[in-house]
C-alpha cells in the first residue's frame, strides 16, 4: 500500500510538472506570435524566424521558416561552414615547384599578405633563396567579380575584385598628405590625376587604373578604393614588394607541386564574421577550392559542398558567392538552423560564440542588442531592403538556442527593422 501511495504519488507530481511545462511552451508560444505573427510590425514585408533549442532539438518557435530569403552576409556562414570542413585550421597561400635559384607559383587564393588586419605570411623568408619567381595564373578559373554582383560598386572598397594571390587586400589607399592624394601602394601614384568633378575624395575610373582627385575640393583624410586587378598588374605588385624580378608564365599546376601554408584561419574566420569582411569570405571560398581541386573555382567549390556535406538539410540554398553581395543567394530560415547546429557541432560551443558578433562588445554588433552580458552572439545581413540575423541566443535561463531572423522587401529604413528585432530578442532573453 505504502509503495502504490509513492508511486502514484511520484506519477501525480510528474504529469503536474509536465502539464506546468508545457503551459509554459504554450504561453511563451503565443506571446512570440503577438511579437512576431499577424497584425505585428513584422507583418508589412516579408519575415522568417525560427527559434531552436540546440541541447534538447525542439523547434520553440517558427514563422516562414520554410520560406526563401535573400540571406546577404549571412551567406558568409555558408563559407565558414565549408572552410572548416575542408580547410581546417591553415591557410594555403601558395602552390609551388622550385629549382635551384628558380620558383614557380600558382596562388591559393590566401588574402592575407600586406592585408592591415592579418598576421602577416612569412614570404620575404621563403623567397629569399630565389633570384627569379615565375607567376602563373593556369590555376584560375574564376572571375574578379561574383555572379550577382551591382555593377556600381566598383568603387566601393566592400567589392574588392577575386584574385589568386591577392595583396594589400586588392584595395588601395590614398592619404591626404598637404592637400594631395599619397597612395600605400607606391605604383599607384603615377596613376593618380586632376579633375574638376565635384570631388571630396579620390575616385577611381569605370574600366582603368586612374584615379581622380579635385585640388580646390579635396578634404577626405583616406580613400579606399579596390583597384582593377591584372596578370601584369599582380606580378608587378609581387615584384615590388619582395625586391625580385617575377615573370608571368603558362605553365599549368603539376600534381607534385607542394603547398605554402601562410598561417592560421581563425584571424581569418574572426574578422570575416565579426566585420562582414567580402573579400576575406570570397578569397576563403578560393582557397576551399584550391584544397578540393587544385583550381581556383567558387561555383565548383560551393557545388561540392551541398552535394558532399548539405545533403541533409531541410532546403538546399541557392548559394553563388562567398561573402552573400550577390543578390541570386537564397536561403530559408530552418536550412540556417541546421546550419547552426552543424556549426555548433564542429566547434566548442564558446569557440563559436566569440568567433561571432557579439551583442553591444564588438564586430557588427557593437551598437546594438546592448545587455550587462552579452546574449546575441549572430552573423548580420544587410542589403537595400533585406537585413537578416542568424546565430546564436542566450537566454536568462542559461540556455542556448539557435535562431534565424530574416526580413526582406521592407520599406522601413534598416534601423527601424534592427531595433523591432532587438525587441523579439530581449523577449527571447527575458522568458527562455
Amino acid at each position: 500500500m505504502k509503495k502504490s501511495f509513492i508511486f502514484i504519488s511520484v506519477f501525480f507530481l510528474i504529469n503536474v510538472q509536465i502539464f506546468a511545462q508545457t503551459e509554459e511552451i504554450r504561453n511563451r508560444y503565443e506571446l512570440l506570435d503577438e511579437i512576431l505573427g499577424e497584425n505585428s510590425f513584422f507583418d508589412n514585408h516579408l519575415t522568417g524566424f525560427m527559434l531552436y533549442d540546440l541541447d534538447s532539438q525542439w523547434v520553440q518557435y517558427e514563422k516562414n521558416s520554410h520560406m526563401n530569403f535573400l540571406p546577404a552576409s549571412t551567406t558568409k556562414l555558408l563559407t565558414f561552414y565549408a572552410s572548416l570542413i575542408v580547410l581546417g585550421d591553415s591557410t594555403l597561400s601558395f602552390r609551388y615547384v622550385n629549382n635551384g635559384k628558380e620558383i614557380t607559383i600558382w596562388g591559393s587564393g590566401d588574402p592575407s599578405w600586406k592585408y592591415p588586419t592579418l598576421p602577416q605570411p612569412k614570404f620575404s623568408e621563403f623567397f629569399k633563396p630565389y633570384e627569379k619567381i615565375n607567376f602563373s595564373l593556369e590555376n584560375w578559373k574564376d572571375t574578379p567579380f561574383g555572379y550577382g554582383w551591382q555593377w556600381d560598386d566598383y568603387y566601393f572598397s566592400y567589392s574588392a575584385e577575386r584574385s589568386p594571390l591577392p595583396i594589400f587586400g586588392n584595395v588601395v589607399t590614398f592619404t591626404n598628405t598637404n592637400k594631395v592624394p599619397v597612395s600605400n601602394i607606391p605604383a599607384f601614384n603615377s596613376m593618380l590625376s586632376k579633375s574638376d568633378r565635384e570631388i571630396r575624395g579620390v575616385q577611381r575610373d569605370f574600366i582603368s587604373n586612374t584615379f581622380y582627385y579635385n585640388p580646390p575640393l579635396y578634404i577626405n583624410q583616406f580613400s579606399t578604393l579596390p583597384f582593377i586587378t591584372s596578370p601584369d598588374l599582380m606580378a608587378k605588385l609581387l615584384g615590388e614588394s619582395l625586391g625580385k624580378p617575377v615573370s608571368l608564365s603558362k605553365e599549368r599546376l603539376p600534381g607534385h607541386a607542394k603547398v605554402f601554408k601562410g598561417g592560421p584561419m581563425k584571424p581569418l574566420w574572426r574578422e570575416m564574421l565579426q566585420e562582414s569582411d567580402n573579400f576575406i569570405a570570397e578569397q576563403i571560398l578560393m582557397m576551399v577550392s584550391d584544397k578540393l581541386f587544385g583550381e581556383l573555382n567558387s561555383e565548383r567549390a560551393i557545388d561540392y559542398i551541398k552535394k558532399n556535406h548539405m545533403t541533409d538539410f531541410p532546403d538546399l540554398p541557392q548559394w553563388v558567392d562567398g561573402s552573400g553581395l550577390s543578390r541570386h543567394n537564397l536561403v530559408t530560415p530552418r536550412t540556417m538552423i541546421t546550419l547552426m547546429a552543424k556549426l555548433d557541432k564542429l566547434l566548442p560551443r564558446n569557440e563559436l560564440m566569440q568567433l561571432l558578433p557579439q551583442g553591444g562588445i564588438n564586430g557588427t554588433l557593437k551598437n546594438n542588442y546592448k545587455a550587462p552580458r552579452p546574449y546575441v552572439f549572430a552573423k548580420t545581413g544587410t542589403i537595400s531592403n533585406h537585413h537578416a540575423l542568424v546565430g546564436l541566443v542566450k537566454g536568462n535561463s542559461g540556455r542556448l538556442y539557435a535562431f534565424a531572423f530574416m526580413n526582406n522587401n521592407y520599406l522601413n529604413k534598416a534601423s527601424e527593422i534592427r531595433r523591432e528585432m532587438e525587441k523579439v530578442m530581449v523577449f527571447i532573453k527575458e522568458n527562455y
